[in-house]
C-alpha cells in the first residue's frame, strides 16, 4: 500500500538554504537580488536604466546563460516578468512541449512548483511527464542529510552541480524512532522502532510517497541494505545479521515485486570487523576479522562465502565502498603513531584476492579533514566517486576515482555530529513499487 504525505497546498515546499548554522543568510541573498526579484532583460528596460559610469563598470561581471546563483536564489520569490503574457497563449501550450520543458528544469525547482497550480501538480505525477523525467540525463550526485531536532525528523539535500543546500520537509513520514538506511535510484530506505516492533519503509523525498515493508519473521533490529533495479521497476532489501552483530539469524531478502521476506542462508559465525557493507556486482560485502578477509553474499543464490583477502598492515579503520563495472574499494586510515598516518585507498583484486592501492589522500586534505588522530569519520560512496565526511570539522571532501581528483565540497557545511549522510540521486520517476 502507498501512501502520500499532505497535498502540495497544506505542504509547505522544499526550501532552499545556504547553511545549517545560519538559514538567514539565504533570505538576505534572495532579498538583496532586488525587490521584485526578476532581471530587466527587455531592450526598453535596458536603456533606460543603465548605468554607463566609470565605476559601475567596473563592477559589472558577465555570467553565461543558464541556472546561476542569481537563479537559484531568486528562485524562492515570485518572478514578474517586464512584458506580461497572455494567459491563452500558456494556455495552449501543447502537453507534451510542457513535460518536455518541465523535464529538465532540475528536480529541485520541479518540487516548488507544484504548488504554482492544481495543472501543474497533476502534470508533475502524470505518465507523460515521467517517461520525458526519465529520458533526461540525471540531475548529478547529490548528499542527503537526514538528523532529528527535538524529536522532529529533519532532512536536506546538497545538490553537487548546484552547490546548493535544499531542506525537504519530512513531516509525511509516520513519527517512529527510525533511522537512515540508504538510498538507491532516487529511493531512501529507513528503518527503526515502532513502539516495540522493528519496521522498515521506503519513501521518495521528493513525491512525498512511502511505504512500509511487512514484518520480517524474527523481530529484530537489523542491518539492511537497499537495491534498487531501474529496470525491472523493482527493490530488494536485504537484512543480516542484527544490529549487535548477532549473526545467528538467517539472512532475509525483501522483493518488492513479491511483497515479502524470503529466509536465507544464515551468515557463518564470523567476527564482523565492521557492520559497513558494500553491494557490488550482485553480491553483498563485509569485512571480517576471524577469520580475517571478507565475507561475501551472492543474492542470486542465497549464500555467503569467504574471501581470504589479507587487509593492509596498519590499518585503523576501513570503509567497503561500492563502484561501477564490479570495482570494490576499501578505503580507510593507515599508520601507528597520530603524526605518520594517512588516508589511503586500494581496490580488490578479484583474480588475486589482494587489496591493491590506487591512490592516498594530500596531507594537506588529510590535516584539514582530521585534525586529531581520533576524530570520526565517514566514508561512503556511489558510481566511482567517494565522499569523506568529518563531523567535528563539518566538513566534506570528495573523491573521484576515474578523475584521480580530490576537492572540497564547496558550501557543505554538515548540520550535526549526530546526522546520517548518503549519496542520494533525485528522481520523480522513482516508484514504491
Amino acid at each position: 500500500m502507498v501512501e502520500k504525505g499532505e497535498s502540495s497546498e497544506s505542504n509547505p515546499g522544499l526550501v532552499r538554504c545556504g547553511s545549517f548554522r545560519d538559514e538567514e543568510n539565504f533570505h538576505r541573498q534572495a532579498a538583496s537580488f532586488g525587490a521584485s526579484g526578476s532581471r530587466n532583460t527587455s531592450p526598453l528596460g535596458r536603456m533606460g536604466s543603465r548605468n554607463t559610469s566609470p565605476s559601475r563598470q567596473k563592477g559589472v561581471k558577465t555570467k553565461p546563460r543558464g541556472l546561476d546563483e542569481e537563479t537559484v536564489a531568486a528562485f524562492s520569490k515570485a518572478v514578474q516578468p517586464d512584458i506580461q503574457m497572455e494567459d491563452n497563449i500558456w494556455a495552449m501550450l501543447p502537453e507534451d512541449l510542457l513535460n518536455e520543458i518541465l523535464a529538465r528544469i532540475p528536480p529541485f525547482m520541479i518540487f516548488r512548483l507544484r504548488s504554482v497550480c492544481k495543472r501543474w501538480n497533476s502534470i508533475l505525477q502524470d505518465n507523460g511527464f515521467l517517461k520525458f523525467h526519465s529520458q533526461v540525463p540525471s540531475h548529478g550526485p547529490c548528499l542527503l542529510t537526514y538528523w532529528r531536532n527535538s524529536q522532529t525528523p529533519q532532512c536536506s539535500v546538497f545538490s553537487l552541480p548546484l552547490k546548493q543546500w535544499f531542506r525537504i520537509p519530512f513531516t509525511f513520514l509516520p513519527q517512529w524512532a527510525f533511522w537512515l538506511v540508504g538510498s538507491s535510484g532516487g529511493l531512501v530506505c529507513f528503518s527503526g522502532l515502532d513502539g516495540l516492533t522493528f519496521r522498515t519503509l521506503v519513501c521518495n523525498p521528493l513525491t512525498q510517497t512511502w511505504r512500509t515493508l511487512p514484518s520480517m519473521h524474527y523481530n529484530q533490529q537489523r542491518q539492511l541494505i537497499m537495491i534498487v533495479d531501474r529496470k525491472d521497476r523493482s527493490f530488494k532489501v536485504i537484512a543480516t545479521s542484527d544490529i549487535y552483530g548477532d549473526n545467528s539469524l538467517p539472512t532475509e531478502v525483501y522483493d518488492s515485486k513479491l511483497d515479502k521476506w524470503s529466509l536465507h542462508q544464515t551468515m557463518p559465525a564470523v567476527n564482523l570487523c565492521s557492520s559497513k557493507m558494500a553491494y557490488c556486482d550482485s553480491r553483498l560485502y563485509l569485512e571480517t576479522l576471524s577469520p580475517l578477509g571478507l565475507m561475501m553474499y551472492r543474492l542470486d543464490t542465497g549464500h555467503w562465502e569467504h574471501i581470504p583477502a589479507k587487509f593492509p598492515r596498519s590499518l585503523l579503520d576501513g570503509y567497503l565502498v561500492a563502484g561501477t563495472q564490479k570495482r570494490l574499494f576499501l578505503v580507510g586510515r593507515i599508520g601507528l603513531y597520530s603524526t605518520l598516518q594517512s588516508m589511503r585507498i586500494w581496490e580488490l583484486d578479484h583474480t588475486k584476492f589482494v587489496w591493491v592501492e590506487v591512490n592516498r589522500m594530500p596531507p594537506k586534505y588529510f590535516r584539514a579533514l582530521l585534525r586529531l588522530s581520533a576524530e570520526r569519520f565517514e566514508c561512503f560512496g556511489q558510481d566511482n566517486l567517494i565522499c569523506f565526511t568529518s563531523w567535528n570539522q563539518g566538513k566534506g571532501l570528495l573523491y573521484d576515482v576515474d578523475k584521480k581528483q580530490w576537492s572540497w565540497i564547496a558550501g557543505c557545511a554538515l548540520p550535526s555530529y549526530n546526522s546520517h549522510v548518503c549519496f542520494y540521486e533525485p528522481r520523480f520517476d522513482a516508484m514504491i513499487y
